[in-house]
């Protein structure tokens, strides 16, 4: 594995990442026609340098908070970097943050400087002025020319209105190389003065629930991500940058590639697709709906395809997913829940044996004729992705792992830093997130007595198998919710955090998720049920594109589902929009259909896990109102906007 820079804290990794990685490229943006232009390692560390000499002599104290509101941008980590050798901690934001958000955050973290994307942002913040009376300075990043050509106002740069003064991120620069060349500076002395134990960051959460609390994340915390990273990243490695980069989740990718020397390129959903072709990226983290979205577009090409073309790729995955399943139980890769006798792991292994045999050498063949051409379309040289943020459905989850690009699920929170598990190419094991990350402890407790079920107390080998909330201990938790002791204590306890997360410890020590405490639908007849199995199935249904389950204090079941208008068309009823659906008849006993069939005993699913109710959104959730910025469900937000809805389709 490669060595990594040993630093005593980030603001050091990155300026050691400087002279350690050089002229090699850092991070890559997208021009307009659709090429990329890169900045090296020096040049990045050398303007963040000059960037942060020119904020100390604005007045950014050490251990001071310093916004950033942008989206994925190289400026977004040249602020970052320069906010660090500062010495102060950062609180992202992404740019679509709403004035509300702005004045509770900024206000909240004590933020006296902040760095807004483009004008548009700029016009939030000062719209909120008045309620941040600790706001002093706001740094802009793009140009004001720029920003009229979309319809915003023309900033005012170098002006100070209602106490606080507006300045362009570039002059900042020129004004901070020219204290460096003068030797006026104080960065190198802010940068030695960093603790292991002071702030990197503030995270605010977007959350599923309630306000946003701010998980305040240590250097120490962060540098342990990259100790314990339990797979090889090197400067031969490209990574495409597609989740927000202020989330826990891309950030940490971002800072562990740093130290790895990797070449980051600035991607969007928009154009995904071309830049997996053009930049032929090594590894990227992803959510699950990216998969998801890829998925069913295959599959959609797939049904359009002549009948001989059909079935060569039907054939091809079946001889590739029977192969897959036999090398995952011979190389004990294959989840095990209950901890399988020697009788039954004989007969498996016989079982798995005839199927390799069949078909390995149709599926050798099939491999270069027909799943060559799917892995081309993430670029030819992609090793894998690391999918997070979310459940990834299993029948999605096999599907990529079949067809040769590995998908290594993980788990974490914000509040984690975020990794507490994740799958490796040695440890790729379907259905689960992984064995613990290095350094990691987790255990498994009963949410209603507290009681420890793995590692069972008695006999520590025991406890496999049983469900329960998630508790994890290592270096990467959280400091604590900042200015929010109540709230910390709730979840934070003699070092171990409360992850609100349901999930089982494998028999090859993995750990699978099947649900959280706080999505527990209790019916009235007192039936436990986990929202997120029951959704996932119904997620694999090409008529389906979004959905929620509901049925607290009910009877049954009900589901809100937002259809998919393609997978419609698909079947014959072709609607222009999601309102002239709802209203057909065929559209409904299509869908009541699909369901049953889904979420059935055949499918292994209880009477009382069965749905019962449905009822079709007009309006596609949204990140940002529905869905949280790793595509969440809110379900608070999405029960209340849709109570009337969710009312009359029980009373009915």
């Amino acid at each position: 594995m490669t060595a990594r820079i040993s630093s005593p804290n980030l603001a050091s990794l990155f300026a050691e990442a400087g002279d350690r990685w050089g002229d090699s490229p850092a991070f890559s943006s997208r021009r307009s026609d659709g090429t990329f232009y890169s900045v090296s390692y020096r040049t990045w560390r050398d303007r963040s340098l000059s960037l942060a000499a020119a904020l100390i002599e604005l007045g950014v104290e050490a251990r001071a908070h310093v916004a950033i509101l942008s989206d994925n941008r190289f400026e977004w980590i040249l602020a970052d970097a320069a906010i660090q050798f500062c010495g102060a901690a950062d609180v992202p934001r992404a740019a679509d943050v709403t004035g509300e958000e702005i004045a509770y955050i900024l206000d909240h973290a004590d933020v006296e400087a902040a760095f807004v994307e483009n004008a548009v942002v700029l016009s939030k913040v000062l719209s909120v002025r008045d309620r941040l009376p600790r706001l002093r300075h706001l740094i802009l990043m793009e140009r004001a020319l720029e920003e009229s050509s979309k319809g915003a106002s023309e900033p005012p740069v170098g002006d100070t209105a209602h106490g606080v003064k507006v300045h362009h991120l570039r002059d900042l620069e020129i004004r901070g190389e020219e204290l460096r060349i003068e030797g006026i500076h104080q960065v190198e002395d802010r940068i030695a003065s960093v603790q292991p134990e002071d702030l990197f960051t503030i995270i605010y959460t977007s959350g599923t629930t309630g306000t946003p609390k701010g998980v305040q994340l240590t250097h120490s915390a962060m540098a342990s991500q990259i100790r314990n990273l339990p797979f090889e990243l090197t400067p031969a490695d490209r990574a495409l940058s597609i989740l927000p980069i202020w989330h826990s989740y891309e950030r940490v990718f971002e800072v562990i590639s740093i130290a790895c020397g990797v070449d980051t390129y600035y991607t969007s959903l928009r154009h995904l697709g071309d830049d997996l072709r053009s930049v032929g990226p090594t590894i990227m983290v992803s959510a699950p709906r990216l998969w998801e979205g890829l998925h069913q577009r295959i599959l959609s090409c797939v049904e359009k395809a002549p009948l001989p073309r059909q079935l060569l790729f039907h054939v091809a995955r079946l001889t590739a997913h029977g192969v897959r399943r036999a090398r995952s139980f011979f190389s004990g890769q294959e989840i095990d829940l209950h901890g399988r006798g020697k009788a039954h792991s004989a007969l498996q292994a016989v079982r798995h044996a005839l199927v390799w045999m069949l078909c390995i050498l149709p599926s050798l063949l099939l491999d270069r004729l027909v799943l060559a051409k799917l892995r081309a379309v993430v670029g030819g040289r992609f090793r894998g992705t690391i999918s997070g943020g979310g459940a990834l459905p299993h029948h999605v989850d096999a599907f990529f792992n079949d067809i040769g690009i590995p998908v290594l699920e993980g788990y974490g929170l914000t509040e984690s830093c975020p990794v507490l598990a994740v799958r490796t190419w040695s440890r790729l094991v379907i259905g689960t997130v992984g064995p613990a990350f290095p350094d990691t402890e987790l255990r498994i407790v009963d949410p209603l007595t507290g009681a420890i079920l793995y590692p069972d107390p008695t006999f520590p080998y025991l406890g496999r198998g049983r469900r329960g909330e998630i508790h994890a201990k290592g270096p990467q938790i959280m400091k604590g919710y900042y200015k929010d002791p109540e709230g910390t204590a709730r979840v934070l306890r003699d070092g171990w955090l409360a992850t609100g997360d349901l999930g089982i410890m494998t028999f090859n020590d993995c750990l699978k998720i099947v649900g959280r405490c706080k999505e527990t639908i209790v019916l009235l007849g007192g039936e436990n049920v986990e929202p997120l199995p029951i959704e996932s199935c119904l997620l694999r249904s090409p008529l389906i594109d979004q959905c929620m389950v509901v049925g607290q204090d009910q009877k049954h079941l009900g589901v809100l589902i937002v259809p998919s208008l393609e997978g419609f068309a698909s079947a014959g009823i072709t609607v222009s929009d999601l309102s002239s659906l709802k209203g057909r008849p065929e559209a409904d006993a299509l869908l009541r259909s699909e369901i049953r069939q889904l979420v059935g005993a055949a499918a292994g699913f209880k009477t009382f896990e069965r749905i019962a109710a449905v009822e079709i959104i007009e309006k596609p959730f949204e990140v940002g109102e529905e869905l949280t910025m790793t595509f969440k469900l809110k379900r608070h937000v999405i029960a209340e906007k849709y109570i009337k809805v969710i009312t009359a389709m029980f009373a009915g």
